[in-house]
């Protein structure tokens, strides 16, 4: 954080976390699974009226920054039409989410569940971790905490 005194008035500048947060049809998932950027992609199933959802995803991110650009991670928000875009906008700007954000326009579970993965019944939070050059793919119908979430990012990266 910046500060400037200009006259007698202080100015705060501050970072400002802020990104356009597009919506995704199934298709986008699907296309963006097949080539996922990073060593690991992980894709985070949450939306902002879960609180198991909030709570893990900050350690997620932090998790993701300590290993650079070989983890990758997509938050995919499940919240409804009316959020979208500027509430959820709004949510994801005060929380400073510094990882990409989209949302799924989608409303029929029965299609875009097996999407992510054959066995998800719907619930949140829901994570996959890939890593598509070793084949490794875990996948989490659970809140994960931040020691789990490193752990299984570890074994995803092969340590």
């Amino acid at each position: 954080m910046k500060m400037f005194l200009i006259g007698l008035c202080l100015v705060v500048s501050a970072t400002v976390f802020s990104q356009d947060i597009p919506s995704w049809k199934g298709s986008d998932l699907e296309a963006y699974l097949k080539n996922p950027p990073g060593e690991v992609a992980v894709i985070n199933m949450w939306a902002t009226f879960c609180k198991p959802c909030i709570e893990e995803i900050p350690g997620m991110i932090q998790i993701k920054e300590q290993y650079g650009n070989r983890v990758s991670l997509l938050l995919v928000s499940l919240d409804m039409k009316k959020m979208y875009p500027q509430k959820l906008k709004s949510f994801t700007e005060k929380n400073k989410y510094t990882v990409p954000v989209v949302w799924l326009n989608e409303t029929n579970a029965d299609y875009f569940c097996p999407i992510l993965d054959p066995t998800w019944s719907g619930s949140i939070p829901a994570t996959l971790i890939i890593n598509t050059k070793s084949g490794y793919k875990k996948f989490f119908e659970e809140d994960m905490s931040q020691e789990e979430f490193e752990k299984e990012i570890k074994k995803a990266l092969g340590f």
